[in-house]
């Protein structure tokens, strides 16, 4: 029972997604064609707000709910490793028309056939999971 404010948070969530059409697969077609602004839209806006609220955490030192610290650190980048992934990020959302976040938002309004793109997303995590002592970081 504690962890049901998450859930409702993810279903209220997965409305929205819904509702604004960010699930669907001819909006993800129409924007790897540059045919419509609506995905492109909705992106940007998501990185204006994470923009400004990083900055708005570090101008105030803003803290958690819980009182901590908000710890927010820099990841070294790695060119060949941002690219590599990149693409396989790329590839995997236009082959299955689907990124990952909103993958079990089509599956409870009922399209069965995302279980392949979430089963293919389980089995990207876990072989990277495998692999990720091997990989250069």
């Amino acid at each position: 029972m504690k962890h049901l404010k998450y859930l409702l948070i993810g279903v209220y969530f997965g409305i929205v997604l819904v509702k604004g059409e960010v699930i669907s697969w001819f909006r993800i077609q129409e924007m790897f064609h540059f045919q419509s602004f609506h995905m492109y839209g909705v992106i940007g806006s998501a990185v204006v707000v994470g923009a400004i609220s990083v900055a708005l955490i570090r101008m105030f030192n803003l803290k958690t709910i819980a009182g901590e610290e908000i710890k927010l650190k820099g990841k070294p980048f790695n060119r060949i490793g941002n690219l590599v992934g990149g693409i396989i990020f790329g590839l995997g959302w236009a082959f299955s028309g689907a990124c990952p976040g909103p993958l079990y938002a089509l599956l409870g309004v009922g399209y069965w056939g995302v279980l392949l793109a979430i089963g293919g997303a389980l089995l990207g995590t876990i072989s990277y999971g495998y692999l990720k002592p091997h990989l250069p970081h």
